[in-house]
């Protein structure tokens, strides 16, 4: 019988505990939200675990709102960014099954209006390109356009115009020298400070757009220097899909990855397992 390597054997493990519960929260004993249920069914579901992501991506139609979307939490319908994962994590399971659903949850992101305001010199960043906010009526911010932006490729919306601006969105997001945060550049001509989070993000959701841009190889060779320093599971666990999806994996993070289990296993968080399932599956692809 040949050897299991230890990344097969951190990888199962991860997919073994989602499956064991994959409905639940951010924390072992908070309230079950919609994030970490939905990258768990995707994730069960790359697996071949059916039923089990079927369990979660039941408990997100539950939670879905006559309007369509999904709100953050068990108890909370709003806000609602949440829907564009619950519509990768249908996609993701059951993509005919769970068409209407599908179909209802773009509809209604499809008819969500940022705020917008007229460009500002003190703001580096494009004030007046829309994209998706974490509320209602808000300005536009990095990882909820992410979010909605692959969602609505994944789901036949590749070629509607508000996908064409969140592209343009997360390109002008990211820091002239690489790297995001939540979503402001520069301020008074002075460049912010990357998340590795944000930055993992954006990367991730840039992948397949046939985009070249200084920025983004600026953004894939920020994450792959931030995480040689210690850094937080879930910040872990994007910046490899980050770095995955763009091909840029070697040894050495590959090695990191799978010894970063072992807080995650400690952490017993479904938010994380789930992240560090689907990070650990981008980089065997």
């Amino acid at each position: 019988m040949p050897a299991t390597s230890p990344a097969t054997d951190t990888l199962a493990a991860a997919i073994d505990r989602l499956a064991a519960a994959p409905v639940g929260g951010y924390h072992p004993d908070g309230e079950a939200a919609s994030e970490p249920i939905a990258n768990a069914a995707i994730a069960l579901s790359r697996a071949g675990r059916d039923k089990e992501a079927e369990l979660a991506a039941e408990w997100l139609v539950d939670r879905q709102t006559r309007a369509g979307s999904v709100g953050v939490t068990a108890s909370e319908d709003d806000p609602a960014w949440p829907t564009a994962l619950a519509m990768l994590a249908w996609q993701g399971v059951d993509a005919e099954r769970y068409a209407e659903r599908i179909a209802r949850a773009a509809a209604w992101a499809l008819g969500q209006e940022p705020t917008t305001i007229p460009r500002d010199p003190i703001f580096g960043h494009d004030t007046t390109i829309e994209g998706w906010s974490w509320a209602p009526a808000t300005h536009s911010w990095l990882e909820p356009t992410a979010f909605y932006s692959v969602a609505l490729r994944a789901c036949g919306h590749a070629s509607h115009p508000r996908r064409g601006e969140a592209v343009r969105l997360l390109v002008d997001r990211l820091m002239p020298s690489g790297g995001a945060n939540y979503g402001n550049t520069t301020v008074f001509g002075q460049e912010l400070l990357q998340h590795v989070h944000s930055s993992g993000v954006a990367a991730w959701a840039l992948a397949g757009e046939e985009i070249e841009h200084p920025r983004l190889d600026a953004t894939l060779d920020y994450l792959r220097r931030a995480i040689e320093e210690p850094t937080g599971v879930a910040s872990l666990a994007w910046a490899v899909r980050g770095l995955a999806t763009h091909g840029r994996i070697d040894e050495p993070l590959r090695r990191d990855f799978d010894r970063a289990w072992a807080r995650v296993e400690k952490s017993a968080s479904l938010h994380k397992t789930a992240l560090y399932a689907l990070a650990g599956q981008e980089l065997r692809a």
